[in-house]
This record gives structure tokens, sequence and C-alpha cells, in this order.
């Protein structure tokens, strides 16, 4: 009779922990979790589409602006801005590969025509089920002496796009024109948080000069890579 009660007793601690193992362990990553999801839906809303899976990448679109027959802005030298947006989302794209929680989309990753009216921009992100859109663009005006950067978002967006300005600001040191709200197609359209980028003048003599550089390209490439960590809480 003692001989049973003392194996009773030994099969019952063994359940005991058994159960805390459980409880400590996969309990343990699924309040992890839980808790990332909950400070995702806290920063981007309860309608984002961001949801963190342990060891899923979030997929990132980037947008490089204009191609094709739509050049863009005409910058100061005679550029195009196709040509500007793309060297830089290439670099962002390069720059992310060391990233294991990123993975980098472009809508175009050549000297290709994408057509507003079809929305093919946001579609690509929508199809990808991607948790964050970024376009890239180089701004003009008139007056050569206009300069600076900004970042434009559409709803819910703007933490976005705030995480992106101070970003480029800081990198560029160009004038910080703020952030500003537009229905842009490619902002209006998109499923996930979005933002687009004006890096800066490239009507500016000056600033053209120094976007058109590969330092500056990969220094704002760089920080634009920063504002997608921030923004998806992974630093």
């Amino acid at each position: 009779m003692r001989k049973a009660v003392l194996t009773l007793a030994f099969l019952l601690s063994v359940v005991m922990v058994l159960l805390y193992s459980i409880h400590s362990g996969d309990g343990a990553a699924g309040r992890g979790k839980s808790e990332q999801n909950y400070r995702m839906k806290s920063l981007l809303g309860e309608n984002s589409s961001v949801s963190y899976q342990a060891g899923t990448p979030y997929k990132i679109v980037i947008d490089p602006g204009h191609g094709g027959k739509d050049h863009g802005a005409t910058g100061a030298s005679g550029k195009f801005e196709k040509d500007f947006t793309l060297q830089v989302a290439r670099k962002v794209e390069e720059l992310a590969k060391q990233e294991q929680l990123i993975e980098v989309y472009l809508t175009r990753s050549d000297d290709r025509f994408m057509s507003s009216v079809d929305r093919e921009r946001p579609e690509i992100a929508n199809q990808l089920g991607a948790d964050l859109f970024i376009s890239i663009h180089g701004n003009t005006y008139e007056d050569p002496g206009v300069s600076g950067t900004e970042t434009y978002y559409y709803e819910d967006s703007q933490f976005l796009a705030e995480i992106m300005q101070k970003h480029v600001v800081q990198t560029s040191g160009f004038r910080d024109r703020g952030v500003k709200k537009e229905d842009f197609f490619v902002l209006k359209d998109t499923n996930m948080p979005a933002a687009l980028i004006e890096m800066g003048y490239l009507t500016n003599p000056q600033e053209e000069n120094e976007m058109l550089t590969e330092d500056f390209q990969y220094r704002v490439a760089s920080s634009i890579l920063d504002g997608m960590i921030e923004a998806l809480n992974l630093k």
C-alpha cells in the first residue's frame, strides 16, 4: 500500500513539472507574441494589417516614383526624378537584406511605366499583404530657391510619416518642411500604413547636386531603413 502511495505521489510530481514547463515555455512565447501584437496595434491602430508572427519577416513595399515615359520632375541639371527614385529604392532594398525581420519589395526594379489609372502600385502592396508602404520622390518647383524635405500621409498613417520625416531630415540635413495630409492614390488605396517622401527639391541646384551622389543616396536609404525599423518597433 505504501509503495502504491509513493508511486502515485511520484507520478503527480512528474505531471506538475510538465504542466509548469508548458506554462512557462510555450505560454511565455504566446504571451510574448500577444504583447508584440498589442504594441503594434497601439502604434498602428486597431485596423492595421500589421500582425507580428515570431520569425516571420515584415513585408515592406518601396515604391520608386514615376518610371518609363513618366519622367517625374526634371532637375536643375536636366536629369529625371524617375532615375533618382529608383536608385534610392534599390539601395534601401540592398541595405534591408541585413535585417532578418524585414523583406523589401519594389513596385518597379527598372525603368518601367506604371499607370496611375490601374492603381498598380498600391495593388502590388495589397496583394502582397504588405505591412508598410513607402513611396520615394524628388520634389519640383518653379522657384529654384525652394528647398527641403516633406512627407505625406493619408488618414491613419501620420505616425509613419512623422517617423520617416524625422529620420530623413536628420540624415539629409535639408530644411524640415514637415508632414502633410494628402489623398494621393498611393496613400489612399493602400490597406496598410503608407507614406510618400519628397526627399528634396531636384529643381534646387544645390540640393539636386547632393541628391544625385552615391553617398547621399546610401545615407538616406539607411535613414529610411531606420524609420521602418522604428515604425515596426523592431529596435
